[in-house]
């Protein structure tokens, strides 16, 4: 496993947000979070990348303590496109890729053919290399979204975390950004609102309602229409897609 996660808690307050939660990342696999809003997705993902400390319980990289891994090798090791990064600056595409750049490089260390590779390499995954003096105020939704994970790729992380990197999109968008993400060549774990998305895409999925774990396994073990009506309070039908194969709920 590679970001794991062991009974942890953690509360806001006196109100308990992530309750008792288990989970493990698998390598080169997606892992779908799935749950209503409010049930402690965010506040999870945070956790599991360092951004907050656990109350109690562990969070561990590869087997060693998040917590004990330096600020500078986890930005190394583990990327986060967070759901509502926006800026005002008048920046391009490249300007914000570049930012990726940033835990591989010291305040006074030149730019490098490394970090220009790097960069490339991230605009072409996402399909922007033509884009890159493009400002950021012109690009639809679905291109900033892409820009981020471009810039995450920068890092050239062996994990990806994403928080509903679908949200606001249109359709198209939303398929193609998760088509993406699913092709990559690292460990992601995605936090989704869209339950025939992350039966589409996801290898695994992790439940959540009110801080905690309710069902965990493929999509196909974890989706079904109990789970639906109890958690997401839908009543729905589960059926083989006729188009791709997976589940699709209707």
């Amino acid at each position: 496993m590679t970001i794991k996660a062991d009974r942890i808690s953690w509360a806001a307050g006196k109100t308990v947000i992530v309750d008792d939660v288990s989970i493990a990342a698998e390598p080169g696999k997606m892992l779908g979070l799935l749950g209503p809003n409010g049930s402690g997705k965010s506040s999870l993902l945070r956790l599991l990348v360092g951004l907050r400390k656990p109350d109690s319980g562990q969070v561990t990289l590869d087997g060693e303590p998040i917590g004990q891994v330096s600020r500078r090798r986890l930005a190394r090791r583990v990327a986060l496109v967070e759901q509502h990064a926006t800026t005002d600056a008048s920046v391009t595409v490249l300007d914000v890729v570049r930012l990726g750049r940033t835990p591989h490089r010291s305040a006074l260390s030149p730019w490098t053919s490394a970090d220009d590779a790097a960069v490339e390499a991230a605009l072409d995954r996402v399909g922007l290399a033509a884009r890159r003096g493009q400002y950021w105020q012109t690009l639809s939704g679905g291109e900033r979204q892409r820009v981020h994970i471009a810039r995450a790729l920068a890092q050239m992380p062996s994990e990806i975390v994403l928080d509903e990197p679908t949200n606001h999109l249109d359709i198209q968008h939303q398929i193609d950004i998760l088509r993406l993400v699913n092709a990559l060549p690292v460990t992601s774990i995605v936090a989704l609102h869209d339950l025939n998305h992350a039966a589409m895409f996801c290898d695994r999925l992790a439940v959540m309602d009110k801080g905690r774990i309710v069902a965990e396994g493929t999509p196909e073990a974890v989706l079904s229409e109990q789970l639906l009506r109890e958690v997401f309070r839908i009543e729905a039908r589960i059926e083989p897609s006729p188009y791709h194969g997976k589940l699709h709920i209707h």
